[in-house]
């Protein structure tokens, strides 16, 4: 068993030093926020992600899992070290590396022996050799000669199913220039290497773009499917029954095949855009890069657009039930997430919102601050359909599917629903007497 500090205690950070832990390893998590390490400490999740609190409590209970702010501690203690900080997009969409290269800096500032430096966090194409250069820069100046191996080890992990994704993962891509380095990661996963996880062997260059191409191709199709279902839409197809035919097809399957109002979380938006920059600045533009991007930022507005054209163009005063605002179920994420630019445009209109989401009252008060008297946060999906002119569901949540249409007459509220998405068949909910508006169904 391995002894292993990682760096940063956001989504990646926790989730991943949690589930090594779980491997039977020693695992230090490293943050400069003095308050989520005290919070860890007493077993309290800063994040919402199902399964994950167990066993953050259980290893924490049997010391494999610790929390500190000492990065020293962590570092001498530690062979392998994960780096798992943010890569926030900068202005031009390229992905800001100045957390990454201060964490490698720190660790080159405290190591006094070999090390395996493991580029864990999203990570451009060359960041690798810009974090061993920083490494070697600060070795230089503390006049030592240390032994370390960068390696870069996406995560593939999916909000709401990363407990699962990390124990159960499609493969393990590991980009590493020495044999060493090599074995030294195929013993921290060791436990997904018996269980004969396939295990990706190639360098540090190939490992990172594995990751951005990996998802920008998954945004890529869902935004095929979008803009497949607006013009179904148009012409009278289903793109329920056309996807599911599509996916039927073994070179393409259905996975992200689901029409719907765009994507959003952390990593979709980021990463396609800067690939498109990453492209870009090697002379090699990606048209298809860019036009997802805007393809996903114009499908939004288009679903204010529909809810425009049922209720008419002058909506002030109108009162609208809003059923999900993070980017998915099973998260309380709302980065990029669809409703940050529905809801701002409905309320600038003078449209009332009525919001019901399970995990998204936390970070949607403060998202939504400057639209806050236009919001009135609701218990659950009956309170916030009470009295309003239409229903928006925005966030499939599973106890939204199982809605009872049959109180909306005693709710005092009109039967009116955007399935943004198509969670419900359109019969189903037109035979008790509403108007239904999917997306290209």
């Amino acid at each position: 068993m391995a002894n292993i500090a990682v760096i940063g205690t956001g989504y990646v950070g926790l989730v991943s030093g949690a589930l090594l832990s779980d491997f039977g390893h020693s695992v230090i998590c490293v943050d400069i926020d003095t308050k989520k390490i005290e919070r860890l400490e007493k077993g309290e999740i800063p994040i919402f992600e199902p399964g994950l609190e167990p066993i953050v409590k259980n290893n924490t209970y049997y010391k494999r899992l610790i929390f500190t702010t000492d990065l020293a501690k962590a570092v001498k203690t530690s062979e392998v070290i994960f780096i798992a900080v943010g890569t926030p997009p900068a202005d031009d969409g390229s992905a800001d590396l100045q957390y990454v290269l201060a964490a490698a800096k720190g660790i080159a500032e405290h190591m006094d022996d070999y090390k395996v430096i493991v580029d864990k966090s999203t990570v451009p194409i060359g960041t690798g050799q810009k974090v061993k250069n920083a490494i070697k820069e600060v070795l230089v100046t503390r006049k030592v000669d240390i032994p370390f191996d960068v390696v870069s080890n996406p995560e593939f992990l999916r909000e709401g199913s990363a407990v699962q994704d990390f124990t159960h993962p499609d493969r393990v891509v590991i980009g590493a220039e020495s044999e060493k380095a090599l074995n030294v990661m195929k013993d921290v996963y060791q436990v997904l290497f018996i269980n004969e996880t396939p295990f990706v062997e190639t360098d540090i260059e190939t490992a990172e773009m594995i990751k951005y191409a990996s998802n920008a191709f998954l945004a890529m199709k869902i935004t095929f499917i979008n803009e497949l279902a607006n013009v179904c839409e148009e012409v009278g197809a289903n793109i329920q029954k056309v996807a599911k035919a599509m996916g039927q097809d073994g070179r393409i399957s259905p996975k992200f095949l689901h029409a719907g109002p765009g994507y959003g979380g952390s990593c979709f938006p980021k990463d396609t855009k800067a690939l498109a920059e990453i492209a870009r600045g090697c002379g090699q533009p990606m048209s298809l890069m860019d036009a997802t991007v805007t393809a996903n930022e114009r499908q939004k507005l288009k679903m204010v657009e529909k809810i425009e054209k049922e209720l008419g163009k002058d909506l002030k005063g109108a009162t609208i039930a809003i059923l999900g605002v993070t980017f998915k179920p099973n998260t309380d994420d709302m980065r990029e997430a669809p409703s940050l630019v529905i809801l701002p445009a409905l309320a600038k209109k003078g449209v009332k919102l009525r919001i019901s989401d399970p995990q998204g009252y936390k970070e949607g008060s403060w998202r939504f601050g400057e639209i806050a008297e236009s919001i009135t946060w609701c218990n659950d999906a009956y309170e916030a359909v009470e009295g309003s002119d239409a229903t928006v569901i925005l966030t499939e949540w599973n106890h939204f599917r199982t809605l009872d249409f049959s109180r909306y007459e005693e709710l005092g509220a009109k039967k009116i629903l955007f399935d943004l998405r198509n969670i419900f068949k359109r019969q189903q909910v037109e035979e008790m007497g509403f108007v239904y508006h999917g997306v290209g169904v």
